[in-house]
């Protein structure tokens, strides 16, 4: 793994972690790590931010909807990115054309969704699966409940959403209290699992890596595929499903050979029944801002 590749793998973990926390971490010298987090921010490679659990927002349905084409997509893509339920819209190649996570509050505002979306100009059809158990994601930080927040809360949340790594000087002057009582209010928010800050990573043509969803069918327990997955660094994302896949996962890597590499080890597991992947050929959008007022 290069040494881009690993600043990433850490921002993904701790978006908040310092330059030298990194190069602790990594046995690198500081002034390289800050010299490469430095171009990889600057140039939209890589963007830390916060997003907040959809459990605290009342988020408490998620989907993947895989929707094919009877025409060009460009507009569906539009109208998809405009809508706020949808955090994830990208374009894939395969027998779908596009595919969507999008959250809601309800099953029945989910239907309401998915009747929007049947109706729009170019959809052939959709195919949805409904997440069970995030058993793994960037964004997801399994919010326990029972938390509240104030004002001052809601103001630094919606920075942290906008600069995952906003310095707690400016945080403090933008709302008006010290640097110390700042860092404890942030603190207490990652404690509390109202928010995660991780690093989003630049895909497909654009980006440094290009990466895969993957469905899997299971023959009995998922236990031997799920800590496969979860084990390994370039699984970033992997749910347990209902629908026709019992498990969704995104694969990343910086070669076609890598991804495959990963698939056809997938497929070798004695409980994996079947495994179909789809390319990630551009994101249209991968955006977890939630306004919190």
């Amino acid at each position: 793994m290069d040494i881009d590749a690993q600043l990433v793998r850490t921002l993904q973990h701790d978006g908040r972690a310092t330059y030298q926390q990194i190069a602790r971490a990594l046995d690198l010298p500081r002034a390289m790590v800050s010299s490469r987090m430095r171009e990889l921010l600057s140039s939209d490679t890589v963007r830390v931010i916060a997003a907040v659990d959809p459990g605290f927002l009342g988020q408490y349905v998620i989907a993947h909807v895989s929707i094919a084409a009877s025409g060009p997509v460009q507009r569906l893509a539009d109208a998809l990115k405009e809508t706020s339920e949808a955090v994830l819209v990208s374009a894939i190649g395969g027998s779908h054309a596009l595919i969507a996570e999008v959250r809601v509050g309800s099953h029945d505002e989910l239907y309401t969704l998915l009747a929007w979306i049947r109706r729009q100009s170019g959809v052939a059809s959709i195919e949805t699966l409904i997440y069970t158990d995030v058993v793994k994601g960037l964004f997801i930080s399994r919010y326990q409940g029972g938390a509240t927040i104030d004002d001052v809360d809601i103001q630094l949340i919606e920075i942290l959403q906008r600069d995952g790594r906003a310095s707690y000087r400016d945080l403090a002057h933008d709302v008006g209290l010290s640097a110390t009582a700042v860092r404890s209010r942030v603190q207490r928010l990652l404690d509390l699992r109202i928010i995660k800050i991780s690093a989003v990573e630049a895909r497909g043509a654009g980006g440094r890596q290009i990466s895969m969803g993957i469905g899997v069918n299971l023959v009995g327990d998922d236990r031997e595929v799920v800590d496969l997955l979860h084990g390994s660094p370039n699984v970033e994302f992997i749910t347990r499903t209902v629908g026709r896949f019992d498990l969704v996962a995104t694969l990343a890597s910086e070669t076609p050979s890598g991804l495959l590499n990963q698939l056809e080890h997938l497929k070798s597991l004695a409980s994996v029944n079947h495994a179909e992947g789809w390319l990630h050929l551009e994101v249209i959008k991968e955006d977890y801002a939630r306004r919190m007022a």
